[in-house]
C-alpha cells in the first residue's frame, strides 16, 4: 500500500487507507476511512467511524468527530471542528449515554478555516462554507453561506459551480 505517515502519529490497526494517501505529522486516526489520494494535515485528529472520499484535502488543526462522511474531492480548510453531540454533559460523557449524530459533506463542497459544523446536518455538493461560520442547518448543493449562524448569501451559478465560489476563475 502507497501510504505515507508523517512522524508522532497515532494510528489504531483499524484505520483502513487508500492508495496515495498522506498523513502529516502529530495526526490522531481512530477506527476510520482515508479514501485514495487523500490529505490528512498536521495535528489533525479523526475518530471512529468517520469515512474520508478519495481526494480529499483536510489542513491542519480540524477535528472529525465520530460518525461523519465526507465524500470525495472536499476541502476542509485549518482549525474546522465536526460537532457530533446535541446535549453534551459531562454525566453523559462519562456513562456513555450521549447520543451521536452525524454529518454527511457532500462531494466538492469546500469549508472554510475555523468553521463549526453541528451535528445531524447535511452539506450539498459544491456548496461553499465561509471561514467562521457556525453550520446548524442543511446547506444547498452549489451554495455559499457565511456567518454565526452561517446564512446564504447565494447561489453559484452554473458557470461558478465546483470552483468554490471563486468569480475571477470564471472564463
Amino acid at each position: 500500500m502507497n501510504v505515507v505517515i508523517g512522524k508522532y502519529c497515532t494510528i489504531t490497526d483499524d484505520v483502513e487507507f487508500g492508495e496515495g494517501v498522506i498523513v502529516y505529522g502529530h495526526a490522531n486516526l481512530y477506527g476510520c476511512h482515508i479514501g485514495d489520494g487523500s490529505r490528512i494535515g498536521t495535528f489533525v485528529e479523526i475518530q471512529s467511524n468517520a469515512r474520508i472520499g478519495k481526494g480529499v484535502r483536510i489542513q491542519s488543526h480540524t477535528f472529525i468527530c465520530a460518525d461523519v462522511v465526507i465524500e470525495d474531492d472536499v476541502f476542509v480548510g485549518h482549525n474546522v471542528n465536526f460537532i457530533n453531540d446535541r446535549y453534551p454533559t459531562a454525566p453523559k460523557a462519562f456513562g456513555k449515554k450521549w447520543r451521536c449524530e452525524g454529518i454527511h459533506v457532500c462531494k466538492g463542497a469546500s469549508i472554510g478555516t475555523g468553521a463549526i459544523i453541528l451535528c445531524g446536518v447535511t452539506i450539498g455538493e459544491g456548496a461553499v462554507i465561509g471561514a467562521g461560520s457556525v453550520v446548524t442547518r442543511n446547506v444547498d448543493s452549489h451554495t455559499v453561506v457565511a456567518g454565526n449562524p452561517a446564512r446564504v448569501l447565494r447561489v453559484l451559478s452554473p458557470d461558478e459551480k465546483w470552483l468554490g465560489g471563486e468569480r475571477d476563475r470564471i472564463q
